[in-house]
């Protein structure tokens, strides 16, 4: 297994949206980890106003969701409901005065809002992107609830890395990946290979929020590849304090 001790490893590339990024390079910060950061996806967001007059509740299942809301209505009454915790921060952060968080993913959501709302009170506006993971809508209609999903933005995937991420990933000076979705996973794998680096990844350690996030980066070798106990972020981060633990790194 290859040594991530020396300083030039303290490096880890951040997959994020930029929009979503800034918490997480926070946080490695305060760990002595540079972030490395190479957003896989850009978002586009759509310029349209969003009708809620008689939404009992908006979901948001990512920050970008939020954010997009957040610029296509000027309500901030409407109680919102986040998949976790750093969607709810930035509803807060947007001004959105009634937010419950899921802490986690999309099925957390799913039982949160059952818990909390009844179907006959009204019906439920779910923030999306153009491409969603999972079947939140079909789930809670499931469940009686009256629920339209609305597109508000785009996440489109890059076509290229950096020079600046290339040079760095070529010269083995990142030592974490972390992913936080397949599409984001896929993205990096797909464009590490036509950028002739896909050698690279035989130094880093891949963090994977999911499993299925895991399964995404398919047969690329990997000096080691962990996953997350729970699909969020401070999960993730818990897992890499555990690696710089086990590796001695710490410090």
């Amino acid at each position: 297994m290859a040594s991530i001790g020396s300083r030039q490893r303290w490096r880890a590339l951040v997959t994020r949206p930029r929009e979503e990024a800034g918490g997480l390079v926070q946080a490695l910060a305060q760990r002595a980890i540079a972030a490395l950061v190479e957003p896989m996806l850009q978002i586009h967001f759509r310029e349209v106003t969003s009708d809620l007059a008689d939404a009992q509740a908006v979901l948001c299942t990512s920050a970008n969701g939020v954010s997009a809301l957040a610029r296509s209505s000027s309500k901030r009454g409407v109680p919102l409901f986040a998949v976790g915790d750093a969607t709810a921060a930035r509803a807060r952060a947007l001004g959105f005065t009634t937010v419950e968080s899921a802490g986690g993913n999309a099925a957390d959501l799913v039982r949160l809002v059952a818990l909390r709302l009844e179907p006959r009170t009204g019906r439920l506006v779910h923030v999306s992107g153009s491409e969603v993971a999972g079947d939140l809508v079909g789930d809670l209609r499931e469940r009686g609830f009256a629920i339209e999903r609305i597109v508000l933005y785009e996440a489109r995937p890059v076509t290229t890395l950096s020079d600046d991420a290339i040079r760095a990933l070529d010269a083995g000076e990142v030592g974490f990946a972390l992913f936080f979705s397949p599409r984001t996973a896929a993205i990096f794998t797909h464009l590490a290979e036509a950028a002739g680096i896909a050698r690279a990844c035989e130094t880093m350690t891949a963090l994977s929020i999911s499993r299925a996030t895991d399964a995404a980066l398919g047969g690329t070798a990997w000096c080691e590849r962990r996953v997350a106990e729970q699909p969020n972020q401070p999960a993730l981060l818990d897992l890499l304090d555990r690696l710089i633990i086990e590796r001695g790194c710490g410090g």
